[in-house]
């Protein structure tokens, strides 16, 4: 799912004030951090070797060591993206310097602590843009929760497919190494976060939008087992028909011959320069059925009752049609085209515009109906909670009604970013940030977002907790027209499979 415009607000660069240098010791070498009043910060810690030469296009592989103390007090690179040409953040909030050796993490550890819980956020963009680096966990820290922030392959780096590269791989791992990725930094928190006063056996994985749609393809994968304990899922949809490596090795040629290469070689393909793979490589990137890691999608997992059952966290906001453009959808054009039976569900709506029509079919169908089910199907196993982010900033009133895509993230990291003042924070925002964070917080530590009366979800009860204006629990939220778009997406979701 690409971030809305907006999101560009949550690019977290500069680093709180500093006091004194820390050292730890992970695998590698010596990593030297920065120590502020509320966490111990280390930046730019490679989990991985490099993923280029010979791998590019292969499982991550364990982290090179380095001579001497390794610089951690400054951001690393981002993965290869597109970059706006005049420096401005993307609409993955991503600027700077870039490149194929990107995967690497960021630490932002409570100050003196053992034992603490771990998050680790993946950040959103289309699985084509954004970087750990622009988040902040410093709250998080502050509040004694280790936050690691990372990196991950992106774009036709991370998602691609072609019959050369699954003929030299053999019975290999293929085609999602972004997801491989995530994978990997897991594995290093496992391994290492200890070092950071972090407890390994408490880990939670949370992201937004391809973040969240990247948690439930972890959830939908059996080697991810027991590399976390709850998880937290943003506006990650969680409906798509299966997409397999035949489809994506197919997407593959064609991309290898708009790059010039007939019937190429493993080694012809990893040595195109990463720009112009960036550049020519066009394709639906996002973790895929690729019969090895991935042998079902998200819904088929959690509709056989296969996911990986942990405590889980699920939701969406109530603009998540400020993507629409980002898709190339006209909001008035989708109304229209909608049947009549859609429009009798949709009738409110219907009765003000086709465009307004268009908008609320999108959001329920994208994100609110897809989150709905798959916490009734959780929620069979460990409980499930269920939420909508419904608050509108005060400085975007003016603008718009609804909480687009992304809007929640400052609220859950309770941290504005750089290009939103603290003069343009009023005292309701700051409640929405404690309230929201202290929820998020309060799971990673004990597996139960306690606060403000949030119950878990069960399908018979209906009830999902509002981020809203006010906020509170709801009792069948959209329920005619959340159960349309079910009856609607489920035939078309391979489920038996």
């Amino acid at each position: 799912m690409k971030l809305a415009v907006f999101s560009t607000i949550l690019a977290l660069v500069a680093a709180p004030a500093l006091a004194q240098s820390v050292k730890a010791t992970v695998e590698g070498g010596v990593m030297v951090g920065t120590e502020t009043p509320t966490a111990a910060i280390y930046r730019n810690i490679p989990y991985a070797a490099p993923p280029i030469g010979p791998l590019r296009w292969a499982p991550p592989a364990r982290v090179f060591p380095w001579a001497g103390e390794r610089d951690g007090t400054k951001a690393g690179v981002s993965c290869m993206q597109t970059m706006r040409a005049d420096g401005a953040p993307n609409s993955g909030s991503a600027n700077g310097p870039m490149s194929e050796d990107c995967l690497q993490l960021n630490v932002f550890a409570p100050k003196g602590t053992r034992k603490a819980p771990v998050m680790v956020w993946l950040h959103g963009g289309s699985h084509r843009y954004g970087a750990g680096w622009i988040y902040d966990g410093s709250n998080f820290a502050r509040d004694g929760v280790v936050l690691v922030a990372i990196n991950y392959r992106l774009g036709p780096l991370g998602y691609f497919a072609h019959p050369a590269l699954t003929q030299q791989a053999g019975a290999g791992m293929v085609g999602n190494y972004g997801l491989m990725d995530q994978i990997a930094a897991l594995e290093w928190v496992k391994r290492n976060i200890r070092t950071f006063g972090g407890d390994p056996a408490n880990v939670t994985v949370f992201g937004e939008s391809a973040g969240g749609a990247s948690t439930l393809a972890l959830l939908a994968a059996p080697r991810s087992k027991g590399l976390y304990k709850k998880a937290v899922v943003q506006s990650g949809g969680g409906w798509g028909a299966p997409t397999t490596l035949a489809d994506k090795e197919a997407e593959g040629v064609k991309a290898a011959a708009a790059l010039g290469l007939t019937a190429p070689t493993a080694d012809q393909l990893r040595a195109v320069p990463a720009a112009d793979l960036i550049a020519k490589a066009q394709g639906d990137f996002g973790p895929f059925v690729d019969g090895r890691l991935m042998k079902q999608t998200p819904a088929q997992a959690f509709a056989a009752g296969r996911a990986n059952d942990v405590p889980l966290i699920i939701g969406s906001n109530s603009g998540e049609d400020s993507l629409m453009s980002e898709f190339g959808l006209g909001a008035a054009a989708v109304g229209k085209a909608l049947p009549q039976a859609v429009r009798t569900v949709y009738a409110q709506e219907a009765a003000q515009s086709d465009e307004v029509l268009g908008r609320a079919v999108f959001t329920d169908r994208a994100f609110g109906a897809p989150a709905r089910w798959t916490a009734a199907k959780a929620a069979k196993g460990k409980p499930a909670w269920l939420y909508h982010f419904s608050y509108v900033g005060s400085r975007f009133r003016p603008m718009v009604t609804r909480a687009f895509h992304a809007a929640e993230i400052q609220y859950v990291f309770e941290y504005w970013g750089r290009r939103t003042p603290l003069s343009m924070i009023k005292p309701d925002d700051q409640a929405m940030a404690t309230l929201m964070h202290g929820c998020w917080v309060a799971f990673a530590k004990t597996g139960k977002p306690d606060c403000a009366g949030w119950p878990a979800y069960d399908p018979k009860s209906d009830q999902l907790m509002e981020f809203g204006a006010p906020s509170g629990v709801r009792t069948n939220f959209r329920k005619s027209r959340l159960d349309a778009q079910e009856a609607a997406a489920l035939p078309t979701l391979e489920l038996a499979k």
